[in-house]
């Protein structure tokens, strides 16, 4: 019988694949970098498995993070879907919201419905809002629906009547009927997904689940295939965009979770490893190839989003699903630079991707992009990038970069140092977003830089901000796979129960988070979750009477039990001046939804420490071009791997390490921590 002792995980970006594996009995760590494989990705994976020579049959568990279900939506690539709503409602899923998100755009239109009216079907049957069959489920009319469906030849269906999240059995039922049909075809039930209400927001996600789930089942099964073909035996597990780990077969089901699985796991390795060095409050920056990604923790806490827009907010596909609050802007290292119209120098958010990739990777690249201004600018080594795999070319990017510029009157170094300085600056408003935007000062934070060029740019953006201190983690360009190592099995639940809190039933509630919790723990059990390791959350959504929009109160099964209004109410208070600097104690609040976040705890990965050495020496000078054009200065290039615990550096300086090249400038100083993460003092603007 082989042991299984190694701990997988697989993140696929824009540009690479990060495969990263933990030895749970020799704590070694595996980890390989190879170029993404679209569209079919599964091979960038096995690609990884080989290149880090690992052994699937000792694999214990295979965490997996993608961007396929994303794609799926964004490019429109899905399946052709139907729509099954309650009669009278046939239309609300095309009239959506009323909010016009560009006004002055006299172009503007609304994003296509994923399933169009002439796919959408309607049954007889109504349910109140408080879970009353107001009109009866008419099945002979619904037989003669669903066969009118299924004539349609459509790969996947949704099905969402309204109210359903308070009695979704004429949605089981619609689904039996379309089972005695057909008993392959991907359906998709609005109780299944989210139980809340906002009618329009369930179809969207309903369908949006659907739409996906044909392609993102199949590429799932195709992974576990091709896994289980190698020899693999253990837990295939996906990354959700809540931060936490879900089953293969919860996301063949639910795909819709997965939308935002990639960029998560660094944001929740963000939490894990700024508090374990202490800091309570801090910034995720990821950039790898085709975007950059921001994340604010809060109290070791990730900002967690109860819906967002696939698609970008103005014409966009909701999606009322928990997702880690993440603001992504097109600026990556692949980020194509070129000029506008009007002769302005742009960053983005075209990318090259891995295909054909930076002008330097020798791929068939002809465009400048991020990546080749930093090589031109010495930031990134030729002969040392991807610890000396892939021998970058210099003199082809300063070409195309030098064509660029002609234009402008600017040469290839100045052009180079525009583009990494016009990315710097679209970043730095990404992280504005996620702190000074939300009501928080950056200074009160430290920055997490990581991703394959997170580290070249970190250390700029916290000057900007005035942001005092950067991490740079262990094993940066790979930290998202980390995270995924470092997450939790987690499933979201929610029920819509309005009542104003004075006169909340205590008892009642009980039973709503006693029929969750049931649920909960079947799930988890199902996806082999020990009891013991089971924890569970629970939330109130809370409002002022009158408000639409609602904030999530955490509570304990204590306060629930004792009918501890006051507590409640207080926390609510104390939550709302937090977050909007006034709270109104005076005022009668209402409960909205009633939420249970169920965790199944999983073993963390943990840095070993490195042990004291002597005084850094550079392995080697190299001329670096940081803040000015016409000056190229000499600057030591450390290796990472041989840099031991409390060793101090000064700027300006690079530290080189397999993916990722960190950059000090004048005034910066960093020391390695005893479990081997760089911490940057940042010096003032130059």
């Amino acid at each position: 019988m082989t042991l299984k002792q190694l701990n997988v995980a697989v993140d696929i970006g824009g540009t690479f694949t990060d495969l990263l594996a933990f030895d749970a009995e020799t704590g070694r760590i595996h980890q390989a970098k190879c170029l993404s494989t679209p569209p079919d990705f599964a091979t960038g994976v096995l690609d990884g498995v080989h290149k880090a020579t690992l052994n699937l049959k000792q694999v214990e568990s295979f965490v997996h993070g993608s961007t396929v279900a994303i794609n799926t939506a964004i490019e429109r690539t899905g399946a052709r879907t139907a729509l099954i709503v309650t009669r009278g409602t046939r239309d609300v899923y095309q009239i959506a919201r009323g909010n016009r998100p560009e006004s002055y755009n006299i172009l503007f239109q609304r994003a296509e419905p994923l399933a169009p009216p002439h796919l959408t079907f309607e049954v007889n049957q109504r349910t109140t809002a408080w879970g009353e069959a107001l009109v009866p489920f008419d099945e002979a009319q619904a037989r003669d629906v669903a066969k009118q469906v299924l004539a349609k030849n459509v790969e996947a269906i949704a099905i969402c009547f309204l109210h359903s999240y308070q009695d979704p059995s004429d949605e089981m039922r619609m689904r039996d009927i379309l089972r005695e049909l057909d008993p392959v075809k991907f359906i998709t039930m609005s109780h299944e997904i989210v139980r809340k209400s906002g009618e329009y927001e369930r179809i969207s996600t309903t369908t949006l689940n659907a739409y996906i789930g044909p392609r993102t089942s199949k590429y799932v099964s195709n992974l576990e295939n091709l896994l289980e073909h190698d020899g693999f035996g253990g837990r295939l597990l996906i990354m959700q965009s809540n931060g936490g780990l879900m089953s293969a077969d919860t996301a063949k089901r639910v795909p819709v979770a997965m939308m935002e699985s990639g960029p998560v796991g660094g944001v929740i390795a963000s939490a894990e490893i700024s508090a374990n060095l202490g800091y309570e409050n801090s910034i995720a920056f990821d950039m790898g190839g085709t975007t950059a990604k921001t994340s604010l923790v809060h109290g070791r806490e990730p900002a967690v989003a109860e819906g967002y827009y696939i698609g970008g907010y103005a014409d966009g596909h909701p999606a009322m699903m928990p997702v880690v609050d993440i603001v992504e802007v097109g600026t990556g290292g692949g980020s194509i630079a070129w000029i506008d119209e009007v002769g302005a120098l742009k960053v983005g958010p075209q990318s090259a991707g891995a295909a054909p990739g930076p002008i330097c990777y020798r791929r068939g690249g002809t465009k400048p992009t991020v990546t080749d201004a930093n090589v031109i600018l010495g930031r990134i080594g030729v002969e040392s990038f991807l610890g000396g795999e892939m021998a970058l070319d210099r003199e082809a990017a300063i070409a195309a970069t030098a064509d660029l510029g002609k234009p402008l009157g600017l040469d290839a170094v100045t052009t180079a140092l525009s583009i990494v300085e016009i990315a710097v600056a679209k970043m730095s408003l990404a992280v504005r977003g996620v702190s000074v935007e939300r009501g928080f000062d950056p200074r009160d934070f430290v920055m997490v830089g990581m991703g394959g060029a997170g580290p070249i740019h970190a250390v700029p953006i916290a000057r900007q901000l005035h942001i005092p201190t950067v991490i740079i983690p262990v094993l940066p360009s790979h930290f998202s796979a980390f995270g995924m190592l470092m997450s939790d099995i987690r499933h979201d639940y929610v029920r819509t129960h309005l009542s104003a809190l004075n006169k909340l039933d205590f008892g009642e509630l009980k039973k709503i988070f006693a029929e969750m919790l049931g649920e909960a723990e079947r799930m988890l059990r199902g996806e082999r979750v020990a009891d013991d390791a089971m924890t569970f959350q629970r939330y109130l959504d809370l409002r002022y009477e009158g408000q639409e929009f609602a904030i999530k109160v955490p509570v304990s099964e204590e306060e629930i039990a004792s009918g501890a209004l006051k507590t409640i109410r207080d926390r609510f208070d104390s939550i709302h001046d937090r977050s909007f600097g006034h709270a109104a104690p005076n005022e009668a609040l209402e409960m909205v939804n009633v939420r249970l976040a169920a965790r199944g705890i999983r073993q963390k990965l943990k840095m070993p420490v490195l042990a004291a050495g002597a005084e850094p020496k550079p392995r080697a000078i190299r001329k670096v071009c940081l803040t000015s054009a016409d000056r190229f200065e000499d600057c030591p290039v450390y290796a990472r791997d041989a840099l031991a615990a409390g060793a101090e550096i000064a700027g300006p300086a690079l530290i080189e390490e397999y993916g990722s090249t960190t950059v000090l400038f004048a005034g910066d100083r960093a020391k390695i921590a005893g479990t081997g993460e760089i911490i940057i003092q940042v010096g003032a603007l130059q």
